[in-house]
């Protein structure tokens, strides 16, 4: 139950800050406190920059698509990193996050392709294999006889790992010749692959091991 004083302080501020406010807070990492100065903020932004703004987040949705082949967010599809003839084929990364790719492809030590799976294996949050995009890739591996090796680069946490444990078993249960690698030394445990810089990201790459 709100306090008087805090009652108080709400019914104060003009409907408008609120509403803001109130949608600011549901983004990750944004407090109440945050999230009213990111309101106030607004107000002091120019009318046809403030309309930009709200045009580009309308469009956000519209003019951004996933890509078919490895569930990368992009404007097109197949998405610009699997449009690129010079790809190497014979590797695939998996990654969590569409973020993770931004981060290695920044480190420019890689040159294969990608997989995302848009979260990992979470049974506190009743997240499961079937809510990630695990099945597709399975059928990828079916599919081509060019891959030889998959790269797990999920974050090491005890959900990256739990997920890449069942990676490895679900991928040799499909196709025993492959080769799966996970990033090893330079990626702290807690750590998070989409804030690495470029030296930890490589060398995480260059000591990437099989896995047992």
């Amino acid at each position: 139950m709100l306090t008087p004083v805090i009652s108080i302080i709400i019914h104060m501020t003009p409907k408008a800050i609120q509403k803001v406010s109130q949608n600011f807070e549901k983004l990750p990492g944004i407090g109440p406190k945050t999230a009213q100065r990111l309101a106030y903020y607004l107000l002091h932004v120019p009318q046809p920059q403030l309309d930009n703004f709200a045009e580009s987040l309308q469009r956000l949705k519209q003019d951004t698509q996933y890509c078919s082949v490895c569930k990368n967010i992009g404007s097109t599809d197949p998405c610009e990193i699997c449009s690129q003839p010079n790809r190497n084929q014979t590797q695939i990364c998996v990654v969590e996050q569409p973020l993770d790719i931004t981060a290695i492809e920044r480190a420019r030590k890689y040159s294969g392709v990608y997989y995302v799976l848009h979260g990992v294996i979470a049974p506190l949050d009743h997240i499961g294999p079937d809510q990630l995009y695990v099945d597709e890739l399975l059928q990828r591996i079916k599919q081509s006889d060019q891959i030889e090796e998959i790269i797990l680069a999920l974050n090491p946490s005890m959900e990256g790992e739990a997920t890449s444990l069942h990676l490895r078993q679900e991928i040799q249960r499909v196709n025993p010749e492959l080769n799966v690698t996970r990033l090893a030394q330079g990626l702290p445990l807690g750590g998070d692959v989409e804030y690495a810089d470029a030296v930890t990201l490589s060398r995480a790459f260059e000591g990437r091991r099989i896995m047992d």
